[in-house]
This record gives C-alpha cells, structure tokens and sequence, in this order.
C-alpha cells in the first residue's frame, strides 16, 4: 500500500480543521452536550430506573440543575485527544481499502461500502480505550467539582482491570460494530448516491446537494448502528449492581437488552445522536472533498 500524500494529508487537515477553527469548536462543544444526554439515555434501565430521564428537555434540565453546565462537558477530554488520530484514520486507511478493492471483482459500489467496513473497524480499534474512559466520566452523575479527571479514571481502570478487554478495552467488539457499520453505511451511501445524482453547475446548489447526502449518508448511518451504540455503552458504563458484571459481550448485551426492555430499548439517545452525526457527517465528507480538490489542483 502506498503511503500517497495526497492521501495522508487531506485526512490530517480534516482533523486539524474540523477540530481546530472556531467554528467547528463551537459546534464540537454542541456534539459533547449532545453526546453525554445520548449517553445517559443509553445507560438507564427503562422508567423503572431511578434515574431515568423523561425527554431529552428533561435530560438537559436535569444535568444542569444537579451537575451545572460543566456537566455536558464530562468526558470532553478523551475524545478530543483522539479527534486527530480518529479522523486521519477513518479517511486514511478508506483510501487505501478502496484502493487494494480495486484489484478485486466487486462492483465499484460495494468496493466503497466494504472500504468503509475495513476503515471503521480499524478506527474502531484507535478510538476504543478512550471510548471507555469518556462513557466512565460521562455516566457519572457526580458534581463536575468532586469527579475524577480523565486521566485518574483512566488509572483507575487500568489498576482494577487492566488494558485488555475487561479493562481499557472493553467493548471492543460494540465498538467495532458501531463504528463498522457506520463507515459501511456512510462511506458507501454518500459516494454512492452522490455519483448518481448529476452535480450541479451552480457551486451553491452543488454544495448544497452534497451536505444533503452527507446528512442522509450520517443520519442513517446512525439509525442502523445504534443498537451497537447502546451495547457498548451499558458494557462500558457502570453495571447495576456493584461487583456483579451484567453486560458482558456484544450480541449478549443486545439479547438482554431486548428481553427486559423491548425493542426500542435498542434505539435510545437516538434523537441526540442523529443531531450530533447527521450535519456532524455532513461537514466532515464536505471537508475532506474540498481540501482534497484543493490540494489536487494546487500540489
């Protein structure tokens, strides 16, 4: 495989850009808020749960009168230590899957749904010790004040657990899923539809039309991978009772989660996920697209 800068560095810049110009910070800030309701949804046990959130109005009512604004920020760290890795990866190693795809005999639109596959497993295994350690700071409904930092939460697995798949990597399996899936839905619908439906003269309404199919390609990107979403969440969360390990695999915790609390069970902080992935997604393809015609034209 050949390391291309034309490659390697539009996958760099989006991670610079998206996470460094003030405008994408601001948004970044709006997907941390979102990201902590999704996950707070994601954990409780149905309205049994003491804990349980009504509405997503509820959720951040509740967050900021017991935990303050600093309470949607819980778990801000790890991933934005991650960001830059994540992105270069997630785009990166696309290119270089579709690449070795070319040489094999399936059709150029299941070659990029595949690439996406390889490309969100391989992210999945980068980002997945920081995935713990956030939904362990996220999940904690401790003021901002008393909670660990994230690097004390992240010793404080390591020496109870370990850095293997009962420690820092827990749900690795979840998180391949939810990020596999995801990049096998996003990659291969956006290039997919955005090939069939003919571009634009007009830069405004073509620009327009491919931020309409990045947050199609997003939104039912995370329709179809949230029941991975929420597997990794109750198996890298707290489990119910202290001690005691519930949630202990994948498809276990999916079974379980479906015979206690229904099939919608699956699908919660799905409204707060799609409004962080849906225009999140989009921006990212649009990124990507326009720094690498850049660079194209102008290297």
């Amino acid at each position: 495989i050949v390391l291309h800068s034309e490659v390697l560095v539009p996958a760099l810049l989006i991670s610079v850009v998206t996470g460094k110009e003030k405008p994408f910070c601001k948004m970044y800030l709006i997907s941390d808020q979102l990201s902590t309701c999704s996950v707070r949804f994601q954990i409780q046990r149905g309205a049994s749960d003491p804990n349980s959130y009504k509405g997503l109005g509820d959720c951040f009512r509740t967050i900021f009168r017991n935990e303050s604004v600093f309470g949607f920020y819980k778990g801000i760290l790890p991933p934005i230590l991650a960001e830059t890795p994540k992105r270069a990866v997630k785009f990166f190693t696309f290119e270089q899957y579709k690449k070795v795809l070319s040489f094999t005999a399936l059709s150029p639109g299941l070659a990029l749904s595949v690439a996406g596959l390889g490309s969100g497993l391989t992210e999945a295994l980068v980002v997945n010790p920081f995935e713990v350690v956030k939904v362990n700071l996220q999940a904690n409904r401790d003021s901002f004040r008393v909670q660990p930092s994230t690097f004390a939460q992240a010793r404080a697995i390591v020496n109870a657990d370990g850095f293997g798949l009962h420690g820092l990597n827990k749900g690795l399996t979840s998180t391949l899923g939810r990020h596999g899936v995801f990049n096998m839905i996003y990659f291969g619908f956006y290039f997919n539809v955005k090939d069939a439906i003919p571009a634009s003269q007009d830069p405004r309404l073509e620009f327009m039309r491919k931020f309409a199919i990045g947050l199609l390609s997003g939104t039912i990107s995370s329709c179809v991978n949230i029941p991975f979403d929420v597997a990794k969440s109750r198996i890298q969360g707290p489990q119910p009772v202290a001690g005691e390990i519930k949630y202990r695999s994948c498809f276990q915790t999916m079974a379980l989660v479906y015979h206690e609390e229904g099939c919608l069970a699956l699908y919660k902080g799905l409204i707060p996920k799609i409004m962080r992935l849906g225009p999140g997604g989009a921006v990212m393809l649009l990124v990507y697209e326009y720094v690498s015609g850049w660079l194209q034209q102008n290297w």
